[in-house]
């Protein structure tokens, strides 16, 4: 690990404390530090991240900032969590384990998915569910960044913002879903300095049918593979061509065609097939083949890696936190433990959970404290 990345707690002092100053009995990176420990070992509430703090060992307990007699409670680490700033809270975790896991960056150049999550068990009667936009390292799994799209908006003008939150993005490529293959996005990304690889949909049907017309039977398969998993095999094949007239739409250098026909292993003879379009701005001298096709699944990391282990593993879609931005924050301290565990070569987040359960000083270790 670079010695840059430092403590968890050193790079939290930089958040602002929403609390009073009179009166504060317990410091902010003592008690988010606390509450990332507890979420590492598998605690999803206010109340559960509580007992944690109150059951570990006194020496735990001073390793983390604490008085052993004189612990954060419950009601005060909800009320501090849930008025903390969860974006700032996201980019300063996300850069925190960045900074841990640059020995591991892919040579071939960083990428990052962008996609919206619905926090389902934050609707109320009378609100709809919050929805929240990341930005994830495709090769870590770290989300580096988070955004709010509330009721009044939707993702498309949030995807700025969420990306300004990232200081650097030259020569960095953002993949991301149809919703957001619009022509203010990739002219935003031109000025920044980034790559981008747009999925086309139905959302964009003029560009759709462009797509759809151009010469596919004439061009052999740039990449091919397969696998079996989950009862089923995949086979995927990856077509590029180059188009230098014929595409409205600025800055598309390539055009991409991705087929996957799928089987049950149980009807061997019963085929799916799914044909996908995408764009990018990136040059065959850029980007071999095999790499676009490993970005074009890569996309699925947010999917995969994140969003589908906060909602089976920390059963986020029923959890009943809603005051404030309690919500969005508890969506980040999972986002950094699932992150932190990732980078410590993790790959089965439950197991991982009950291992760190077990032992109080594993998440400290985890986290760089101890």
């Amino acid at each position: 690990m670079p010695e840059t990345a430092g403590r968890l707690p050193e790079a939290l002092a930089g958040l602002p404390d929403p609390r009073a100053r009179r009166g504060v009995r317990h410091q902010l990176t003592v008690v988010v530090t606390a509450a990332v420990c507890a979420v590492v070992a598998g605690y999803r509430s206010y109340a559960a991240i509580a007992e944690w703090v109150a059951d570990v060992p006194a020496t735990t307990a001073l390793a983390l900032g604490m008085t052993p007699d004189r612990r954060p409670s419950e009601a005060m680490i909800r009320r501090l969590l849930q008025a903390m700033d969860p974006q700032l809270l996201t980019a300063t975790i996300g850069v925190w384990l960045a900074g841990r896991a640059t020995a591991t960056t892919s040579a071939a150049g960083r990428a990052i998915a962008v996609d919206g999550k619905s926090l389902r068990g934050s609707r109320t009667t009378d609100t709809p569910a919050r929805h929240v936009m990341t930005a994830c390292d495709q090769a870590t799994g770290v989300v580096l960044a988070c955004i709010d799209v509330d009721g009044k908006t939707n993702e498309i003008t949030r995807f700025a913002p969420l990306l300004d939150q990232i200081s650097d993005l030259r020569d960095t490529v953002i993949t991301a879903d149809a919703l957001h293959c619009q022509r203010e996005h990739v002219t935003y990304l031109t000025e920044r300095g980034a790559h981008w690889i747009l999925t086309v949909k139905g959302n964009q049907p003029h560009l759709h049918a462009q797509l759809t017309a151009l010469p596919w039977r004439a061009v052999p398969d740039a990449t091919r593979d397969g696998d079996r998993g989950h009862g089923r095999r995949e086979i995927r094949s990856l077509k590029i061509l180059t188009i230098s007239t014929g595409i409205d739409f600025p800055h598309a250098v390539q055009a991409i065609q991705i087929r996957r026909r799928r089987r049950r292993l149980d009807q061997p003879k019963r085929f799916t097939t799914e044909t996908v379009y995408a764009i990018t701005d990136l040059s065959i001298h850029q980007a071999k083949p095999a790499q676009l096709a490993a970005w074009v699944r890569g996309h699925w990391t947010i999917e995969n890696k994140v969003h589908w282990v906060r909602d089976v593993t920390y059963d986020e879609d029923r959890s009943q936190i809603r005051t404030g931005t309690g919500a969005e924050v508890m969506a980040a301290l999972r986002n950094a433990a699932i992150g932190a565990l990732r980078l410590s070569g993790v790959t089965n987040i439950a197991a991982a959970n009950r291992h760190h359960a077990r032992d109080s000083t594993r998440p400290l270790a985890l986290l760089g404290i101890t």
